[in-house]
């Protein structure tokens, strides 16, 4: 397992613990930061940085603000509102603050004055809000439209003034922001213009811009002179890439073929971690987890549900993918979270899915199913691990569907999958928690919509103390395991891996790494 100093995270729908490998300086930011190289920060150079997919377009709305997808490239391209600590506190980016005074029924964000877009066009409140107003479109498919869909209606006051008036309270609203991609904003004209031309030239205000884009090969990134935090960035360009298969990203980082790795796979980090390489690392409650989608055959069914979960050794699983390196998701929170409760999500039961399984068949209903994951490799020997274990049981079929990562937004509005990779990770549950499993939310991939579930998910959102918010999650722990709409798998290591000689790991929201912090010595 990975060693090193444990420091308590609290970051706003991130981590709980933060592992830090060999300790590097990252400058005098009060957010704190990690790397492998030691001492000031350097200026100039270049940072090759292997990524865990490839986008399939630069627009913010359609980039995932998370470990996974596309956070350190909507960083370097439009920078950052807001982020947040190891302890959870918000800290101002380009947003000197967003806070309630109602309870988190209107939220007002301050801009920074004198913010300008990388042509030089001002970045103020009409621009957030025409970004915000346009990922709640549904025409759009954002990966994020759940999370916006949740602001009822925007008011620009000035120039650097927004008000945001919520469908309903929600205290922390914050941590929607800072774990999406509400937290980017990109030049309307230059969104207006069209895909294709954004593509071409995309307009941030973020450290870096676009200086050329090859598909399925490199983004290259130049310093952005108009980049407000002067004098970052500290690195003069970036290369990013994406490298999907798991032995090879870290075979190319140790080989000097890339200086820093955004990687998911607990394999690397804990080898990382025995190498002494520079890893910083975030651990959230919840987890990945299949959502069985309980909209259409076979899962309609709960007994086809209870079946699939009951059948699973998850031990099995983390041995097979994992070397037995991860952590499994054997509870909703984690140990380190107030809400924990020794309420495992679901239990190995073999006899019990087998006779479930025959049941189903003798009312005509033999189990078979699609299981819809991502390329890569630690996905891959999941699904192969799953399809293994399943045909060691009579009446099941299973059979894996490969599909790349930039085609699951389609799937939050086609919901064409039978059971889908997904995750819901998080340190406070609200609003992570209800966007997964609430019935109205579009990011209900399981397409769950149970009454109790739905009052203690709101309930937990809205209650004034911790003791009622763990007697709401109590029950929704309890109907996520009656109602088993997702087989959970394992925690979500948010992790970055460096050579010795980087420095300036820092990473907010759901292991979201900030480019413009990150330095090579020389």
């Amino acid at each position: 397992m990975i060693r090193g100093t444990r420091l308590l995270v609290t970051a706003a729908a991130s981590s709980v613990l933060l592992l830090l490998g060999a300790c590097g300086g990252g400058g005098d930011d009060p957010r704190g930061g990690a790397g492998g190289a030691t001492g000031a920060p350097v200026s100039g150079g270049e940072g090759r940085v292997l990524l865990l997919n490839d986008p399939r377009t630069l627009d913010p709305a359609a980039l995932g603000n998370a470990y996974a997808s596309g956070a350190l490239l909507g960083n370097a391209l439009y920078g950052t509102l807001l982020v947040n600590d190891e302890k959870g506190v918000l800290h101002p980016s380009m947003a000197e603050s967003f806070e309630s005074a109602d309870g988190g029924a209107t939220f007002e964000l301050k801009l920074r004055p004198g913010l300008v877009f990388s042509d030089g066009s001002p970045l103020d409140a009409a621009a957030v809000k025409f970004n915000w107003d346009r990922i709640k479109d549904p025409a759009l498919g954002s990966v994020n439209r759940a999370e916006a869909s949740m602001i009822a209606s925007s008011e620009v006051v000035d120039a650097v003034t927004l008000r945001a008036t919520l469908a309903s309270p929600i205290p922390k609203y914050s941590e929607a922001v800072v774990t999406t991609a509400l937290n980017w904003i990109a030049s309307p004209a230059a969104l207006q213009a069209g895909g294709r031309a954004f593509d071409e030239r995309p307009i941030g205000a973020g450290p870096f811009t676009l200086r050329s884009w090859t598909r399925q090969a490199d983004i290259r990134l130049a310093r952005n002179p108009r980049y407000w935090d002067a004098p970052k960035p500290y690195l003069d360009s970036l290369v990013l890439r994406a490298a999907l298969d798991n032995n090879q990203r870290y075979n190319t980082l140790i080989t000097g073929g890339a200086d820093i790795a955004i990687d998911s796979s607990w394999v690397n980090l804990d080898k990382a971690d025995k190498a002494g390489l520079a890893t910083n690392f975030l651990e959230a409650s919840g987890g990945l987890f299949a959502a069985l989608n309980m909209r259409r055959a076979p899962f309609d069914d709960i007994r086809a549900r209870q079946a699939f979960v009951k059948a699973i050794d998850l031990e099995a699983l983390n041995l097979a993918v994992y070397n037995g390196t991860a952590r499994m998701t054997d509870s909703l929170f984690s140990e380190a979270s107030p809400f924990h409760a020794d309420k495992p999500l679901q239990k190995f039961d073999r006899e019990g899915a087998q006779r479930l399984l025959d049941e189903l068949a003798a009312d005509g209903k033999p189990l078979s199913f699609t299981f819809t994951t991502t390329p890569n490799s630690e996905n891959r020997k999941m699904a192969e691990n799953l399809q293994a274990q399943l045909a060691s049981y009579q009446n099941v079929s299973f059979q894996p569907r490969i599909i790349e990562i930039a085609e699951f937004a389609a799937l939050r509005t086609s919901h064409d999958y039978d059971a889908v990779i997904t995750s819901a990770l998080f340190q406070d549950p609200d609003p992570r928690l209800p966007t997964a499993f609430l019935g109205s939310s579009p990011a209900n991939l399981p397409g769950i919509d149970d009454p109790e579930l739905n009052t203690a998910l709101l309930a937990g959102r809205t209650a004034t103390s911790d003791g009622e918010r763990a007697r709401a999650y109590d029950t929704v722990q309890d109907r996520l395991i009656e109602l088993a709409p997702a087989l959970f798998l394992a925690r979500g290591p948010l992790g970055t891996i460096g050579s010795r000689d980087v420095g300036g790991f820092q990473q907010y929201g759901l292991g979201s790494l900030l480019p413009e912090e990150i330095w090579i010595s020389k």
